[in-house]
């Protein structure tokens, strides 16, 4: 009988220590996911999605790049961002950036993470940068920035105006060859 209730308990203590070191703990709130984390050396910009350089096409996507910064007192762990892209005069998403994870694991207190980059599934097509810059059809976009932690809900961080920085340098074009002329006999 005491063998049972020994096995017992040590079974139930296993159970209890493992209940906790997995984590499963009620998740933080908004406020106290917000308290514990800042966005630093934010940039928004459009970056090149795809490029071909006969027929000329180009086509850009709005990016956001940020640092997050530990404001807490232990090492932050399983941090997802979401950034929600859209046309200031539109309501519909034009895209959406997603990271699972923070690049290295861990942000040890009072550090900040390596350079992490979203940028929007869709964009906008023209031929080069030129024709950007003087299209109607590149309009002012926004960014929402959302954090996930631990089983939280998305909380957002921030809301920006995507710049009309462009992040890509299209190579310079050659001179044409000039055809060699047959001549006959």
């Amino acid at each position: 009988m005491k063998k049972v209730l020994l096995v017992n308990t040590l079974i139930m203590t296993v159970f209890i220590l493992a209940f906790i070191q997995t984590g499963c703990q009620k998740p933080p709130s908004p406020e106290e996911l917000k308290a514990s984390l800042e966005i630093v050396e934010m940039e928004t910009k459009w970056v090149k999605k795809y490029y071909q350089p006969w027929p000329s096409k180009l086509t850009l996507v709005p990016a956001i790049s940020f640092r997050v910064k530990n404001l807490t007192e232990k090492a932050i762990r399983h941090i997802s961002f979401e950034a929600v892209f859209r046309f200031i005069d539109n309501t519909e998403t034009l895209g959406e950036g997603f990271l699972p994870g923070i690049p290295g694991g861990a942000i040890p207190p009072g550090e900040m993470s390596d350079v992490i980059l979203l940028k929007s599934r869709l964009g906008v097509e023209g031929k080069s940068i030129n024709h950007f810059r003087n299209s109607p059809h590149w309009k002012t976009a926004l960014v929402k920035l959302f954090v996930r932690s631990q089983g939280s809900r998305f909380t957002l961080m921030g809301e920006w105006e995507i710049s009309r920085k462009i992040d890509f340098k299209e190579p310079e074009s050659y001179p044409p060859k000039k055809e060699k002329k047959l001549n006959s006999y």
